[in-house]
């Protein structure tokens, strides 16, 4: 199992921390914990796609602890384009069905 930590500051206040691992077992796990903002976002953006062409691709959201719009907007588009978002906390799933209506 590989772990990727990202120590991304704010604009304002305390260091984020993104924790990537990525597990593989017949199909891609890469499971996320802390806070995920625009490059959180484009470091998981550039993992997916160092992925082999039709590997099935899981997002475990189990210990996400904080996202913003940019993080809804990713994992909206990630959905919609086959990779599974697993544990995905109400208030997630919630705001992505929102993201998909417009509204």
């Amino acid at each position: 199992m590989a772990t990727i930590e990202l120590l991304i500051p704010f604009r304002k206040g305390p260091i984020a921390l993104l924790r990537i691992q990525r597990s593989a077992n017949g199909h891609v796990v890469f499971a996320l914990s802390g806070r995920m903002d625009e490059e959180g976002i484009a470091e998981l953006e550039a993992l997916i796609r160092l992925e082999a062409n039709g590997s099935t691709i899981i997002l475990d959201l189990k210990d996400l602890t904080l996202v913003g719009q940019d993080a809804i907007s990713f994992l909206a588009r990630r959905e919609a384009n086959g990779i599974a978002l697993k544990n995905c906390a109400p208030y997630i799933r919630e705001w992505i069905t929102r993201e998909r209506r417009g509204s």
